[in-house]
Parts: structure tokens; sequence; C-alpha cells
């Protein structure tokens, strides 16, 4: 089975308008990607007909949106292949997920003198919570470095793994080059020293299967706008274990068992993670869109973006003047360029009046372009919706840019 590209184009509604006067090429979809309309009829009609407060009613409306919402949690745990449903913690998003455990395992594990390894490719969501864990208990941050190509140097991440090493946190993904980093290898070394792993799994989540028993990652986080759903819904999987040591990260209801002024237990897995009136909205979304990628195929929107990638990195590298900055021969379908003596910034504004949208900057991933010593990149970010004509859009953009600054 192939892609029908144009029956899925015609599934996102967004994708069917003109900005200046012209038909729109959405190139962001490493900042969010669009929705289809099976999304967005579910979350409308949850609104209109169906809603109520979960979990707490004894109504109709509440028992039918509370199963609902636990069968959202199933269609995640099935696609990411997790062990229990409950493994399953409903969040706002990576960036929530990932400081959930920074406070809550840091909070019981890290004490002072101890270490915690990042790499140099993270998301600033995967670099500040862990500086402020560290801050707080008087422990150490290490980095693993990258070569030229973007890729991660995992015989030096290996030199930094040591008796005070507490935990490893990395990107599946690198949101600002695509570099699809070896994370099954990463796991395997730091569970020798019996060191847990956290995985962001933002950018690869909606590329490709993610199999969170295989790679044997003790936390996997991401977030739904990346997969085609709502926004302001994510998921934080963590191994069963570890979810029951931790203390929760946030308090209030839903995550109590009793409360009296003298004590208060905590409820069972995964209610003990999801204070407060959980978006059961964004999370009946999110298994929508699961839904729906999964019947165009893992395995086929995984092979399509691999061929427009190809085609895309063929078309920019004749570009003269043109670098990309990022060239691991395992990569998700971005590419991130600078074009000499223009500011990405200015390229960009230019390129959005020829009615195409890219990301332009630092892509929240400063120590990256310091790495690389520039201040930031145009970034092409492409989902299974784009199309080779879209490319060739963006590099017609791109002559313009370089015929307007000479």
């Amino acid at each position: 089975m192939s892609i029908d590209i144009q029956k899925v184009r015609s599934d996102f509604p967004i994708l069917n308008q003109r900005v200046y006067q012209k038909p729109l090429v959405y190139l962001d979809n490493g900042a969010t990607t669009q929705k289809p309309k099976v999304v967005i009829d579910e979350v409308a009609k949850i609104y209109s007909q169906e809603n109520a407060n979960i979990h707490r009613g004894v109504h109709y409306l509440s028992e039918q949106l509370t199963q609902k919402y636990e069968d959202a949690r199933k269609v995640v745990q099935e696609f990411i292949h997790a062990a229990h449903g409950h493994e399953v913690v409903f969040t706002s998003g990576t960036t929530e997920s990932i400081n959930t455990i920074a406070y809550s395992f840091g909070e019981k594990y890290i004490h002072e003198g101890d270490e915690i390894i990042i790499s140099t490719l993270e998301h600033h969501a995967n670099i500040v919570p862990w500086q402020m864990l560290c801050e707080r208990k008087n422990a150490s941050l290490k980095v693993i470095p990258v070569n030229d190509k973007g890729e991660l140097l995992l015989d030096e991440y290996e030199k930094l793994i040591a008796s005070k090493t507490k935990i490893v946190a990395v990107n599946h993904v690198s949101n600002a080059l695509g570099t699809i980093n070896d994370v099954k290898k990463i796991i395997d070394i730091a569970h020798q020293k019996d060191i847990p792993v956290l995985i962001d799994g933002a950018q690869s989540i909606q590329h490709g299967k993610v199999d969170v028993q295989e790679l044997d990652c003790d936390f996997y986080a991401f977030s739904g706008h990346k997969i085609y759903g709502p926004n302001g819904i994510g998921v934080l999987y963590g191994k069963e274990k570890w979810l029951n040591e931790l203390p929760p990260f946030m308090t209030g209801g839903e995550m109590i068992k009793n409360v009296t002024f003298e004590k208060t237990t905590f409820n069972e897995l995964p209610f003990k993670f999801e204070a407060g009136t959980p978006n059961y909205v964004g999370a009946i979304g999110l298994a929508k869109a699961i839904e729906y990628i999964q019947g165009i195929g893992l395995e086929n929107i995984e092979s399509y973006e691999k061929e427009l990638l190809e085609y895309a990195t063929q078309k920019l590298s004749a570009v003269d003047g043109l670098k990309i900055i990022g060239t691991s021969a395992k990569k998700i379908s971005v590419i991130s360029f600078i074009l000499k003596n223009i500011h990405h910034y200015d390229a960009g504004m230019v390129i959005d009046k020829m009615g195409v949208a890219v990301r332009t900057g630092h892509h929240c991933a400063e120590p990256v372009m310091h790495r690389f010593n520039i201040e930031g990149t145009i970034r092409a970010s492409f989902a299974f919706y784009n199309t080779k004509e879209e490319v060739d859009r963006l590099c017609e953009a791109l002559m313009t840019v370089k015929q307007m600054f000479g």
C-alpha cells in the first residue's frame, strides 16, 4: 500500500487555502502538525454533545466520557507497545512530561555531587528542567558531544558515565537537525550500570514505530500536537516500577486516595500523576489522531517521508550558497540550512510572502547552534501530506530570496 496523497491532503482542511494569494505550503511540521478532519470533528462532538467532567460523576455523560478517556489511554498503550495501560500518564505535552520526571525523580534520587547526562542535541525542554534540578541539589550536568554531521559521539557518552550518574535524558530525534539518535544503544549502555533513561520522543513519535518495551526505556515523552492531535495534551510513559516509586509532581484532586489534615495518601497509577481535571478532550482527540495515522500505516508514512527527504535534500543541495546543517546518515524528514550572507530571519520573511511556511531561528536548541557556530537556521520539516511540488515551491522561494539579497 502507498499513500494516496490527494486523499490525504483532502483530510486536512487547513491545507486547502491560499496565503498572500498563493496556495499554502506548510513546512513547519516540526513545530506543530496540522489536524485531520476526523480529529477536529471528534473534538467538536465532545464539546457539543458529550461534555462532562470524568471519573467523578455517576450520571450518563460523565460515565460515557470517562470510558472514552480510558479507551484513549488503551489506544496510546497499544500504539507505543507499553506493557500496561497504567504506565501511560496523560500530561499537557512533552515539556510537562519531562518536568514531571525531573522533579519527581530528582527529589527522591538526586543528591549533592550526583551527575545527570543529556546531549548537545537537546531541546531546551530537556535541558532547563535538569539544570534547575542540578542547581537545587548541587548536582552536575554532563553533556554528550556531537560530530560535524550532528551525530552523537557515543564513545564519549560511555566515558561520561560514572558511579555518580543517576539518570540519562536524551531525545530520540533532534528537532533542530533531524538526526535520529541510536537511543537503543544509549539505553543499553546506561542499563549496564543500572541507570534509568528518559527519551524525549516529541520529534520521533509521528515518523515511525515506537516500541517502548523493545527500546527498554524507563520513560518516554511526547506531545499530541506533533502527531496530528490536539494541542495541550501529551503522554508520559513510565515503567510501572518507576511510577510506583516516584512521588507525584503535582497535587490536588483526582491524584489522592484519602485526605485528612494529618495525612494524605495517593491514588493508584496512573491517577497519581494526573492531578486535577484532565484534558479529556485532548486525550480522546489524540487517540483519534493515532487511529487516523494507523489507518494510513506507519510503514507507509515512514517510506513516503524518506522519499520526500531524499528529494528535498537533492533539490536544496543544488541551491548555490545553501549549506545544510545536520547531515547524519539517519534522519527524519527535516532539513535545517543556512544561506550564505543572508540572515535566516530575513530569508524566512521573504519565503513566507511566497506562501511557504518554514521555521527560522535557533529552534529552542541554542546549544546546537553554538556547536555549529551559527545564530540559527531555516528549517523545513515535512509530513506525509507534503509533496515534491511543495519542495519545488520552497526552492523557487529561495531563488527569490537570493535575488532580493543579491
